[in-house]
């Protein structure tokens, strides 16, 4: 198949309704491609998409990518896994069912239409680094048995399965690690550390800091990251990555809450818990390569994205009303593929 990347093209992305997906989802539109849109809403939810569900070049597919996916597209973004540890730790097995078998799913399809095919993997793949800030080379220090192993280990699986359908069947890939990132429609309730710490002070609850807060962290706001993931799926053939997609500047996570305190005006104060297994204390992407290959390099400091983050959880808040701000504990549904539950 001849593809010319310059015109208009049929775009699959998997997990299109999450975070991440949704905002890639805008960015293709907004570009003047069709999108085709697969989620079994798992995480995702119709919300982030509603917005497009009347746009004559986007359609939406209910579906699990643990099963093949048969339609007729020009590249595709798999973006499919829950992404956060609350989500991807309910259901463990089918996690890395999702990360695995997704993977090979979609990389059959990839192959059978000879299009171009990029991978949403994570910073996870390095765990608790022993090195510091992390660089492409370096090959990870991840417990293959702990409790976050369903996330990182089937993300690594996925890679090993990306590149060796690159060598052994000359299928064209990208890979990105993606760092923490954050921003409007994240999930309210994904126990991540700046929907947390937002929620919690925008309900007036004390800020929940685990050990003891020093461990640090780098925030890379949505827009930043999803302009990167559009500049490696456009880049030259030869040039696979994997590439590290993140903000270097980085925080300490106290640091983090002082900023969300001082921003959204909460008298709470912290609180602190221990903290949990695998927890890495140090993350932050060494972003040489992306700089050099793609010419890309974050643009929103946290200075400038946290307030945006802030002013759409308060908006969220305010639309579910006084009366309802403490309902907000995760109630996963159950995964599904075209309607059905399956077996785990």
């Amino acid at each position: 198949m001849t593809r010319l990347y310059d015109s208009r093209k049929r775009i699959l992305v998997t997990g299109g309704a999450g975070f991440l997906g949704s905002h890639l989802i805008d960015r293709l539109i907004a570009d003047g491609h069709d999108v085709l849109c697969v989620d079994n809403l798992f995480t995702g939810t119709k919300q982030n998409i509603d917005h497009l569900c009347s746009h004559p070049r986007f359609e939406f597919i209910r579906h699990d990518v643990t099963f093949p996916l048969y339609v007729e597209v020009d590249e595709i973004y798999n973006l499919a896994c829950p992404a956060s540890p609350i989500h991807y730790q309910h259901d463990p097995v089918q996690t890395t069912k999702t990360s695995v078998h997704g993977a090979i799913n979609m990389l059959g399809l990839a192959k059978r239409l000879r299009c171009r095919i990029l991978q949403a993997s994570t910073s996870e793949v390095y765990g608790d680094p022993e090195v510091h800030p992390q660089a492409e080379n370096y090959w990870g220090r991840v417990n293959p048995i702990g409790l976050r192993s369903c996330y990182d280990e089937g993300k690594r699986c996925a890679e090993t399965l990306f590149f060796d359908y690159h060598r052994q069947h000359d299928l064209e890939i990208k890979v990105a690690r993606i760092f923490n990132t954050y921003g409007p429609r994240m999930h309210p309730a994904d126990g991540r550390v700046v929907s947390n710490f937002v929620m919690q002070a925008l309900k007036g609850e004390p800020i929940t800091i685990y050990g003891t807060g020093n461990q640090t962290r780098s925030f890379c706001y949505v827009e930043d990251l999803i302009d990167g993931l559009v500049k490696l799926m456009e880049s030259p053939g030869d040039f696979t990555g994997p590439v590290n997609l993140g903000n270097p500047e980085e925080f300490a996570i106290r640091e983090l809450a002082e900023r969300v305190i001082e921003l959204t005006g909460t008298r709470a104060g912290l609180t602190s818990a221990p903290l949990p297994a695998d927890d890495p204390r140090q993350r932050c992407p060494d972003i040489t390569l992306a700089r050099t290959k793609l010419d890309w390099l974050p643009k929103t400091s946290l200075a400038q994205g946290l307030p945006r983050t802030i002013a759409y959880f308060r908006a969220v808040l305010t639309e579910r009303g006084a009366d309802d701000l403490n309902d907000w504990s995760y109630r996963p549904a159950l995964p599904t593929a075209m309607g059905i539950r399956q077996g785990t």
